[in-house]
């Protein structure tokens, strides 16, 4: 069953851009990726889908109901982070995420009281006294405090440090693991490697990919580095599939997609001192994809 359905989904803002035509679908249970640069349009297709800002054309269905028409019951189980969080600042943090609380029909308290210790933030603090990271896991228990069945992360770590992301990460596989599931929109993908397993990437706007992450880092680039006796000339490695070639004195660098063989036949004539072969990052796939796309 899909969670999420997006059809075709537009949000045009006069000359500014918006986004056009989006459509992927989201299963139940699932972690989900949404990446592109900042600015791409992650953000807008968020809002959209949630009913906080109205379609221009298109749909978005939520568990099976469209978003627009039935957009405040379908919003008590979703767990929405934005990705800037604004507070009334002369609130305390328990003050507030009781407020918060109240908008469901559940006791919320000892959750609440859980996320807080795994989080590690102090309940009694003034929203004003807060740092920006703080601020953030104020978000993510706001988001988690009555247990969704959708989770819906947009940039959600940002300001966190890097111990707080991987406790942050665990909560998210745990609360994945219960059957929940999760649309993660992020810049950096290192993040979406980790924790998804189907990827949307989003360009200017529009949808350029969904894939699989396994199918991404498969089908695409292995990166060579290698050391020569001597340099290679620059037109030694010209053949179908390379890309991204640097040679510098003894070094040669490149990205290799194709048949193995024929590039081990080139390598096999080098007299070489050091060979590696690794898989590249999703960074470089990424920019791939969208040098394709150009």
């Amino acid at each position: 069953m899909n969670v999420i359905e997006l059809k075709n989904l537009t949000k045009t803002y006069g000359k500014a851009r918006g986004i056009t035509n989006i459509s992927f679908n989201v299963e139940e249970g699932e972690i989900f990726g949404f990446i592109g640069p900042n600015g791409a349009g992650k953000s807008t297709t968020i809002r959209t889908m949630l009913s906080l800002i109205y379609p221009t054309s298109g749909s978005a269905m939520i568990f099976g109901k469209d978003s627009v028409k039935y957009g405040p019951e379908i919003k008590k189980e979703i767990g929405y982070l934005p990705s800037e969080v604004f507070y009334y600042d002369n609130m305390k943090v328990k003050e507030l995420l009781k407020y918060s609380a109240s908008f469901y029909k559940k006791d919320c308290s000892k959750r609440i009281t859980q996320l807080a210790e795994m989080l590690d933030l102090d309940l009694n603090k003034r929203i004003d006294d807060l740092s920006f990271g703080n601020k953030k896991k104020v978000g993510i228990v706001q988001g988690l405090l009555h247990e969704p069945k959708l989770i819906i992360l947009d940039e959600p770590t940002s300001g966190l440090d890097p111990l707080m992301q991987q406790k942050f990460f665990e909560l998210l596989k745990e609360e994945n693991k219960k059957g929940t599931t999760i649309l993660f929109s992020s810049h950096i993908l290192s993040e979406v490697q980790k924790l998804c397993d189907r990827v949307a990437i989003i360009k200017e706007g529009e949808l350029v990919n969904v894939e699989k992450i396994s199918t991404l880092k498969e089908n695409n680039h292995k990166r060579f580095k290698l050391e020569s006796q001597t340099q290679v000339p620059h037109d030694y490695f010209k053949i179908k599939g390379v890309q991204n070639l640097e040679v510098n004195n003894h070094i040669t660098s490149f990205l290799y997609s194709g048949n193995i063989n024929m590039i081990l036949q080139k390598l096999a004539q080098l007299e070489l001192y050091n060979l590696w072969i690794e898989e590249p990052d999703l960074e470089e796939i990424f920019m791939h994809y969208y040098e394709k796309e150009n």
